[in-house]
This record gives C-alpha cells, structure tokens and sequence, in this order.
C-alpha cells in the first residue's frame, strides 16, 4: 500500500498530498532521519520535515523529541487555509494539550493542481527491508471547520503483538536454558526409569490372598539405606542380614534369600504367609515378605541383642551370660519350640535349632528365629521332606538314612543346643593337634567319670546352680540319643526344665552301646554304617543347605 513507485516519485499526474511520519531513513529520498516528520507533495521527498517532537507552551518554548516507535501514544493535528495556502502539522503526547506552536508549517501553492475534482482522505503505509507497526486509535476530518476533538477516554489501548526486544543476556541465557531443560526432562525420565528398575519387584495374581503379609521392596529399600553395608547385621548359609527401620519407625530385620527351590513358589510363599501367623514369645515373629527377581526378602522383628552365639563365642574380655541367663535362654527356646510342635494348629519342624538362630530381645530373653528351613504338615500325618539339610553337629543320625526331618531330629538339635549352651563350646570343634572333639561324646565321657558338671563352661568360673546344670547336660545327652525314639517329646522336656516331672535315673552307659549295632537295627545303609555317630558328626563343621531348595 506505498503512495508511489520508483518510477512515478516526484510527478504531478500523482495528485498527493501527504504527512508522512517515517522511521526508516532512506537516504535516495534525502531523509533528515530514522524519525521524522515531513510534507510530500506528489512524492516522498518531502517539501519540509523535522525531527518528531513538539514545542512547550511556556516561556522556553524548548522542544521536546518524540520516538515514533515508542509505542507511547500521541495525537496529530494537520489544519490546511484555503485562503493563505498554509498547510499546518502538530503533533505531542496524548496526554498533552496541543501545542500552539505547529512542527511543521508549509506553504502549499496551486493546490488544485494537487487535488482532483474527486479526492480521498486516508491512510497508507509502506516497508522494506526493516518494518514496524503504527496503530490509528482514532481520528476527526472536517472540511470547512475544525475537525471535532476526539474523546481520549473512548480510544482503545495499543494492542500487544510481540514482545519487548531481548536484551542480548536473554539471547545467550535462553538457548542455554532450553538445552538444561531439554537435559533435566530427559536426567528426570532416565531416573524414573530407573527408580522403576530398582525398586520392581515380582508380584502375582494369586499373591493378592497374602496381602497384609507383603512388603514393598521401595519400603524395605528405604528402611535399610539400600541396603548399606552399615545396616547388615550378619552373614549367614542362607543370606545377608540388614537392620531396617520403617516409616512408621518400626525395627525390622530383612533377610535376603537367594531363591531358586524347585518347590512352587506359590507353596514356598504359602508357608512364610503361614509362619508369619506364629504368635509366641520365645519366637521371632515374622512379619512378612517381599519377592523380587532372583531374590526372597523376609521381614522380621529386631533384636537389639543379637545372636545367642555372639555372646557364647564372642568377645572373650566382655562378660560372659550368667549361668541364671543360659537356663533361661534353654526354657525359652524349649517354650517355643513345644508351641512349633504341639500346641499350634500345625506341626512346624524348625530343621536348624543352634546358636546363632537364637536371639535375644532386649530383656536377653531367647527367641527362636529362621524359619528359612521350616516345614509344616498337619497334626497326625507323616512329615514328606526329603532333602537333607541342617548344620552339621545338629543333624539327627537318622536324617542320613530317611532324609525326613521331624519333631525327633528337632530334638536331637534342641539336644545339641542345650549342650552348646551350657559348655559354651560347638557341638563339633577343631582342637590345635587337628583333632576333633565332639561335645556329646566329651560330656557322655565325663559323665560316665562321674564329674558331669566339669563340662560347664569354665567362663563361669564355677558360679552355676550344679543341680541345675546336671539336669541340663543329662537332658541334653538324653535328646541326643542316636535313636529317634529315644528321645523326649518337648513337652516332657519342658516338664523336665521346670522341674515339674523328675529327669528319669539313667545310668551313664546307656549311649555306650555299639553305635553300629543301632545304626544295623535301624536298616541303615553300608555306607552310613561304616561311620560311628561321633565320626560322622565329626567332619568339618559347615551348613549342609537343600540347594535345590533354595531356602
């Protein structure tokens, strides 16, 4: 919509007359400036111009410039006298009065030579290689007569089309900012990714009957530090150990399971469901699990104390447990291991009594832990494990030949373990000539020399209840019996402890039977036979696990 082309500027066939408000300088039309004002007539060299601005009305009369691209509004007066030929331009702010004194004011001779018969009144504008925007809020036209003032408080605001130009910080900053931002959403997705790798875990449908009894692994995660090196509490055949405390401040052990039983996972996870319903005191309660990929995590409570064999084996300058504190460390673990087999709704074999699965609360009182080798079966009915597993120097002979753990060979464990206790030595240790001394063989030989007690652990330095330690030692050699049907029940083994039914006269030779002539009666096979009890407790002591099992 420019007024002229190059090739008409200037002539008088064009018949223009025009106020021109320019903002580019354009050198081949003798601009003055990039913001002027100016007069043309039939072309865009303009008769007169001046620099946008008004003059004050005061005595000064100073001028005062204007930025046509200020976006500031402003208001125009163009006035034409006929009868002078005077052709008058004002301009100032829109909140300014008009200025008496006119910009520009120009003689315009022959006018009708400028204007035809016919003549339009309007606005026109042009651009080139650079460009800007001029808004017309408003405007007035009369011929004959001033033209009516325009209501200021009825024009519209300028309208916003693009933004303030960027300062050059904002040029460096933003691209620098969208490459962080582009960075930070793909860092964030790259971390949920995997947070979700980290914390996934293996979970099925038919899970979902166990519900209260599951964990997740982002809570045990979290409770643990990740499991830190700092939390771990213990090593054992089975798995790492980690102290954890929950949201809701709770201490808990977790246990993590390497699994790989070739029993269904669903029956594994069936009876820890099962075993996290135990409920006694002298039991480590389990309160749950958590499977994911390769591993088995089981949630236990914590005990402050720790393992019963760390204060047995531990530091020998710390003071050792009270023979007061071992007997009730003995009860404690008959008490619950009587609750596993008789007084709840099924038969639970625990498979791995010793030292180091007991643990002591806060009180020192013993509680039962590890149920990673735990069977269950019905009250009545035959156990139908197979698979041989336990710690050597626990193990039942009879395991060898049936590989069915039960009550009995939780017995001879238990046996074991009272002897352990009161000695505070291992049931299999190796002595500095590379011999190995099997405790039920050393305290039957001392029994049979009439001095029993001589066994106690000499970390006591005498201070024991003798009657009590003869009754523990002789009940441990009782439960110890090679046959399985010559062992206690745990209830008689309670009433034995508490003193309730009397610890039946045996003579010191009844477990100096041919050990082979038994093992014979019992159909043993060749190989078993070949080996006394004592020679085949004796091997190197170490955790024979059901690796088929998993557990």
């Amino acid at each position: 919509m420019g007024l002229v082309g190059s090739a008409n500027n200037g002539n008088a066939t064009n018949h223009l007359l025009a106020v021109e408000f320019d903002t580019i300088l354009n050198s081949e039309f003798d601009d003055m400036s990039g913001n002027h004002v100016g007069i043309d007539v039939n072309g865009l060299r303009s008769v007169d111009a001046d620099n946008a601005g008004y003059y004050d009305d005061d005595a000064t009369g100073a001028f005062r410039n204007l930025s046509l691209v200020s976006r500031r509004a402003m208001q125009v007066w163009v006035d034409f006298d006929g009868g002078s030929s005077q052709l008058n331009v004002t301009m100032a702010p829109l909140d300014v009065p008009r200025p008496r004194r006119p910009l520009l004011s120009t003689t315009v001779t022959n006018l009708s030579s400028v204007i035809d018969d016919t003549a339009y009144v309007g606005f026109s504008s042009a651009t080139g290689i650079l460009f800007c925007r001029h808004y017309v809020l408003g405007w007035s036209f009369r011929m004959n007569g001033a033209a009516p003032a325009l209501n200021i408080s009825a024009l519209p605001t300028l309208p916003v089309t693009f933004p303030k130009p960027r300062s050059k910080v904002l040029e460096i900053v933003l691209p620098i900012a969208s490459a962080f931002l582009v960075f930070a959403v793909a860092a964030l997705v790259f971390v949920l990714l995997r947070r979700r790798r980290m914390y996934a875990e293996v979970k099925e449908d038919w899970e979902a009957a166990f519900g209260p009894h599951r964990f997740t692994y982002k809570d045990l995660f979290h409770a643990t530090d990740g499991f830190s090196d700092k939390r771990l509490l213990g090593i054992g055949g089975f798995g790492r150990v980690y102290r954890g405390v929950l949201a809701s401040k709770m201490e808990v052990a977790v246990k993590k399971v390497a699994h790989g039983s070739r029993q269904g996972m669903r029956e594994f996870v069936a009876e820890v469901v099962s075993i996290g319903r135990l409920r006694h005191r002298n039991l480590v309660q389990l309160l749950g699990y958590c499977r994911r990929k390769g591993e088995l995590l089981l949630v236990y409570d914590y005990m402050p104390n720790g393992s019963l064999d760390k204060h047995l084996y531990g530091d020998k300058n710390k003071m050792a447990l009270s023979w007061e504190q071992r007997f009730r460390v003995i009860k404690g673990v008959a008490s619950g291991l009587l609750y596993l087999h008789e007084d709840w709704e099924q038969v639970v074999v625990h498979r791995d009594i010793k030292a180091s699965n007991v643990l002591l609360d806060k009180e020192m009182n013993a509680r039962l832990g590890d149920f990673g080798l735990a069977r269950l079966y019905d009250h009545g009915t035959d156990p139908h494990t197979t698979h041989v597993v336990g710690t050597m120097g626990y193990m039942a002979p009879e395991l060898g030949h049936t590989g069915k753990a039960s009550k009995a060979s939780d017995v001879f464990a238990f046996g074991a373990f009272m002897l352990e206790v009161a000695c505070g030595r291992k049931p299999i240790v190796q002595d500095a000539t590379d011999g190995r001394l099997v405790l039920v063989d050393w305290v039957l030989d001392r029994w049979r020399a009439g001095a029993v007690t001589d066994t106690v652990d000499p970390r006591l330095a005498g201070d024991f209840v003798e009657e009590e330690a003869g009754l523990v030692l002789k009940l441990g050699l009782l439960c110890s019996h090679p046959l399985p049907g010559a062992r206690p029940g745990m209830r008689q083994v309670m009433q034995y402890l508490d003193g309730d039914v009397p610890l039946p006269e045996l003579s010191p030779t009844y477990q100096g039977l041919n050990m082979l002539a038994l093992m014979q009666d019992q159909g043993f096979d060749p190989y078993i036979m070949s080996f006394p009890m004592t020679s085949m407790s004796a091997s190197r002591p170490s955790t024979m696990s059901d690796l088929s099992g998993g557990r």
